[in-house]
């Protein structure tokens, strides 16, 4: 038996049908997406994601927790339910009215109190921090030009053993196209060949939703 099975969309519906349903307000939020940002909604991350997101942090026992790109709030909703009490995130977006919309579904959730959110370019955001270890999980969706920057800029303030989640890193299958030179597909090749060769991480790239990698810090 071969260990690669092709996933057509038979196959993908049946993944999907085999995890834990979204709950009511997750739901709610999906459509409120929709309805606010119409055509937009292809920003919020799929549903089978988010329940990674939450695997993944509370696997981890992360505390501290840092997303660049919130859109609607999908993504540190899930993650926020995930952290421990006294658990924090970091949530770095420049949209007021796509993150109003965040704002109140964390509070329906009652998570508004472990979310930080900071309106401005990430970039300038993350460089303010302290450049010491202070964050256990990263979530990068963001514009895809500065992926490989705010990469670096997470990983020194990562801990030894800290995971980063890299999204959209197989680009609807852009980066296969050598005809697509694009500045996103391009920078999405671009970190994708660089987390790939980078030492300092132990990484791997999922096929779920839209293609994710994780990149463990080594210590």
């Amino acid at each position: 038996m071969s260990k690669y099975t092709p996933i057509d969309d038979a196959l993908h519906a049946y993944l999907l049908a085999h995890r834990t349903p979204d709950d009511p307000l997750l739901e709610e939020l999906q459509q409120e997406t929709r309805r606010v940002t119409g055509s937009r909604s292809v920003m919020q991350i799929a549903p089978e994601e988010g329940t990674l997101l939450a695997l993944l942090v509370a696997l981890t026992g992360a505390r501290r927790v840092v997303e660049v790109g919130t859109f609607t709030g999908y993504s540190a909703l899930c993650m926020a339910r995930a952290l421990p009490p006294g658990g924090t995130l970091l949530a770095c977006d420049v949209s007021e009215a796509y993150t109003a919309v965040a704002r109140r579904f964390w509070q329906k959730a009652g998570v508004a109190d472990r979310i930080q959110l900071v309106l401005a370019p990430a970039i300038a955001t993350l460089a303010a921090l302290p450049d010491e270890p202070q964050f256990d999980f990263a979530f990068i969706d963001a514009d895809k030009s500065n992926y490989r920057t705010y990469y670096e800029e997470i990983l020194r303030r990562l801990r030894p053993g800290g995971l980063i989640a890299i999204d959209n890193v197989l680009w609807n299958g852009q980066v296969l196209r050598e005809t697509d030179q694009t500045p996103d597909t391009r920078a999405i090749r671009e970190i994708n060949d660089h987390v790939a060769a980078d030492r300092r991480v132990q990484s791997v790239m999922i096929g779920v939703s839209d293609g994710i990698t994780l990149a463990r810090k080594l210590g």
